[in-house]
Order: C-alpha cells, then sequence, then structure tokens
C-alpha cells in the first residue's frame, strides 16, 4: 500500500540538452513544480558544453534524489578531458574546446583545476540509455539514437547511443507513410542531440515513436522539460534573453 502511494506521488520528468544552461535549468524545475525529494528527473545528457554554468548544473542535478542522467558526446568529451583520456578515439581536443569545452574548463576554473569527485563520479556512472515501464508501455531515453536493425538494446553500439542521427532520418521519413510505427519495439523513444531548431521549431517534435527533446537550450532556443505521463511541457525563456552577455557555442 505504501509503495502505490509512493508511487502516485511521484511524478517522472525528462529534459533535454542542458549544455551548462544554469538560468534555463532552474526555470525548468521552478515551473514544472519539480519535487527534488518526490519526482524523478531523467536528463537526456549533453549537460556539458555551451554556456558557461555547467558546474552550477551539476550541482544543481545532485540535489535531485530520484536523477537519471544519461551521458551525451558533449559529456563524454568532458568525461575524457577530465580522466586525461585525452580523445583516445581520435577526436582532436581543438573539436571539443570549441564546442562548447572552453566554458566547460572555465567553469571548473580553468585548465589545470578539477572537475570535483561527485561531478566525475555522475559522469563515469552515467549510462547510455534508460529504460522507463510506464503501466503496459515502454519507454526509451537515449542521448543519440538507435540502430533499428538492432532489435536488442544491450548490444547497440556506443556510439551510435551518443551520436546517432539516422533514427530521426526514419522516422521522419516514415511518419508520413505510417505515423504510429514504432521502431525498436518501444513505444516511445526520447532523444536529445539534435536539436529541433533545424526545423525551425523550439518545442518537442515528435515522428512515429521518436520523441525530439532538444529544444535549443545549448544556442539561442529554450530547454524543455516534460511530464512523460501527462505529456505537459514547460519551457524555459529563450537563451539569448537569459544570456545576454552571450555564450560560448556559435
Amino acid at each position: 500500500m505504501w509503495l502505490q502511494e509512493k508511487r502516485k506521488q511521484m511524478k517522472k520528468f525528462v529534459i533535454g540538452d542542458i549544455h551548462g544552461n544554469f538560468r534555463a535549468l532552474k526555470q525548468c524545475l521552478e515551473r514544472s513544480k519539480f519535487n527534488y525529494e518526490e519526482d524523478k528527473l531523467i536528463v537526456l545528457g549533453d549537460t556539458c558544453d555551451g554556456f558557461p554554468d555547467v558546474k552550477e548544473c551539476f550541482d544543481e542535478l545532485l540535489k535531485i534524489k530520484n536523477l537519471i542522467h544519461i551521458l551525451g558526446n558533449h559529456d563524454n568529451w568532458a568525461l575524457k578531458w577530465y580522466t586525461k583520456d585525452i580523445f583516445s578515439g581520435g577526436f582532436p581536443e581543438i573539436l571539443w574546446t570549441s564546442q562548447g569545452g572552453q566554458n566547460t574548463i572555465n567553469s571548473y576554473g580553468g585548465i589545470n583545476e578539477r572537475m570535483g569527485e561527485k561531478h566525475l563520479s555522475l559522469l563515469i556512472n552515467s549510462p547510455l540509455y534508460h529504460l522507463e515501464y510506464n503501466y503496459d508501455d515502454i519507454y526509451l531515453f537515449v542521448h543519440g539514437g538507435i540502430n533499428p536493425n538492432q532489435k536488442d538494446i544491450v548490444k547497440q553500439d556506443r556510439d551510435v547511443l551518443l551520436w546517432d542521427r539516422e533514427l530521426l532520418r526514419y522516422a521522419r521519413h516514415k511518419h508520413y507513410q505510417n505515423p504510429n510505427c514504432k521502431y525498436g519495439g518501444f513505444d516511445r523513444i526520447y532523444v536529445g542531440h539534435t536539436t529541433t531548431q533545424m526545423a525551425g521549431k523550439t518545442e518537442p517534435m515528435k515522428y512515429c515513436n521518436v520523441i525530439m527533446m532538444d529544444t535549443g537550450a545549448g544556442w539561442n532556443g529554450k530547454l524543455t522539460i516534460m511530464n512523460i505521463e501527462t505529456n505537459e511541457l514547460y519551457q524555459s525563456d529563450l537563451c539569448k534573453d537569459l544570456y545576454p552577455e552571450g555564450h560560448g557555442r556559435e
């Protein structure tokens, strides 16, 4: 009985790519009336790189009792830097710093400073995906996407989970033929990584069962948080209004 009551009280939210945008993060949490003790927040990755308040974002997220932080490609870059695994996969350091990484370094006090054990631990333990069971439905949360031809989520390639945009291309094309198509056998797939600003939008977009949650908080759009049970949306102000002094991703 107690467990059933607890489930009724807990609201489940997903939030798009934060990219160091602490002011937008605070607005989303406040406007959604997110409860730090009772509710669950699933972060779709890329808390790092972009706006100058990466440290503050992680500090705020770590206050949340029921937090699922999925690893994004920018988080992975930052993690490699701070663990001194300097892009063993072939990505030059300049690519990271020019795509918002310099602001991540600055947020922690400069190139000779460390990220901090709690923040590093959060990134090291961030999963590549998360499955959420909502009654009879199964929701997948992943930063980039999946290979729809690979049915077993456990066997998905790491780079696909972090970097993929092909799933969205397939879903957009298929949506106009059969909007009820379900990729991967999931009822919903929530993704970040690819901003809806590419389609001129600053709100989430849905193609088949794929929901785009990156609404441009790392650029000049908005940050969006969604209640996954009611589909209610709450958004921040435009980033240009929150950070009139500018940001690190041009």
